[in-house]
């Protein structure tokens, strides 16, 4: 049996790296057959050693091309083109798009415009342009397999319900570095202190989304679009332990949670494998006796707004969600460069979707637009 030929869409950021561990570890089952990196040159030199890629995307046209010379025989493209093309063009099975931001989106659509299977860890593809890219995903007969821990435990909790209608989802969220701030204590963060994520070893950016608890209030509109569940059947529970990673309530009352160690890999070897479990060759096995006790609470929407932002755009529908994450990246990245505070972060939102006019959104250009649109306004705000 030939192995799985894999597409890494980001294979020098976080769940990249985490993705070729399990290619790593299962070679006879899977070939990384496209790689792409936009700035770690020096890990995707690294990669191309190791995995022998067919094709090769790089954000910059002068580091393709200086990779040509040293990799001769692989096919190199740069920029979002380049991602796009490798997206609905490359030879591969299924294609994990790990890329940070927006910069998932076209890709995603391009290789479900192909028929191509996406297993899918950039959450602003369904943020910004899920009604979209659902749309097109039903039309091609393609399921996208989640890989989001969260959005994987709430998919491998329907796993053999899906006869049986729901009561709720409920989605659980660390918390992150700033759980027990107060909002005074909250004005006064560093950029350091937002990166120290108590449990998970993430990007920068969703590191700092998770301290806000904005990526919070992205999975619950990529839940939404997921899962066809509307935004009142949506909970968000705070769980510091990141041991239950999601759960699904039944109408008979009954819950279904998908439990596990905070491992990126798990879920990601489930979009992999799927229908079937793979053999994991390293890390520890869950032991609850060990960690004594689980615990959960409401999440505070006064000091964490942000949340609160997400389900707004959710129920305004149309272009608002794509608004919101089209700012909420612009500010994040002002504070990435410290030239703003974390509280300018839920505060320069609010500001932008109040001056914002939400629209229907028919193609993919319209919310390419917006987001072009919405970065303008804060880079002048």
């Amino acid at each position: 049996m030939n192995p799985k030929k894999i597409a890494i869409l980001g294979s020098t950021g976080s769940i990249g790296t985490q993705a070729l561990d399990i290619v790593r570890q299962n070679k006879e089952m899977y070939k990384a057959t496209v790689l792409s990196c936009n700035q770690n040159i020096s890990l995707l030199k690294e990669q191309i050693r190791e995995f022998a890629p067919e094709v090769v995307v790089t954000g910059k046209s002068e580091d393709a091309q200086s990779l040509e010379r040293e990799f001769p025989g692989i096919h190199f493209l740069w920029g979002g083109e380049g991602l796009r093309e490798a997206a609905a063009w490359g030879d591969y099975d299924l294609l994990l798009n790990s890329l940070v931001g927006m910069r998932g989106l076209v890709p995603t659509y391009a290789a479900l415009c192909e028929k191509r299977q996406v297993a899918l860890a950039n959450k602003e593809t369904l943020v910004a342009g899920g009604e979209l890219v659902m749309k097109k995903a039903r039309e091609q007969g393609v399921e996208i397999l989640p890989v989001d821990s969260e959005h994987s435990a709430i998919f491998q909790s329907l796993e053999g319900n899906r006869q049986n209608p729901y009561k709720r989802i409920i989605l659980t969220a660390s918390g992150g570095p700033f759980r027990n701030y107060t909002k005074e204590m909250l004005a006064h963060v560093s950029l350091e202190d937002a990166l120290r994520h108590p449990n998970w070893s993430m990007g920068r950016k969703i590191t700092v989304d998770s301290a806000s608890m904005m990526n919070k209030g992205l999975e619950v509109i990529e839940a939404h679009h997921l899962f066809d569940a509307p935004a009142e059947k949506i909970s968000v529970w705070i769980h510091p332990q990141s041991i239950i990673h999601s759960m699904v309530e039944y109408q008979d009352r009954c819950v279904i949670a998908q439990l596990g160690l905070p491992d990126m890999r798990m879920p990601i070897a489930y979009a992999f494998s799927y229908p079937r479990r793979l053999p994991f060759l390293s890390g520890e096995s869950l032991d609850l006796a060990a960690i004594g006790s689980l615990t959960f609470e409401e999440p505070d929407m006064q000091r964490f707004p942000c949340l609160q932002m997400a389900y707004d755009a959710l129920k305004e529908g149309g272009d608002a969600p794509c608004a919101l994450n089209a700012a909420n990246e612009e500010l994040v990245g002002l504070f990435l460069q410290k030239r703003i505070e974390f509280m300018d972060i839920p505060r320069g939102l609010d500001h932008i979707m109040q001056k914002h006019h939400t629209r229907k959104i028919s193609c993919l250009e319209d919310i390419l637009e917006t987001d072009r649109q919405i970065r303008r306004l804060v880079k002048k705000a």
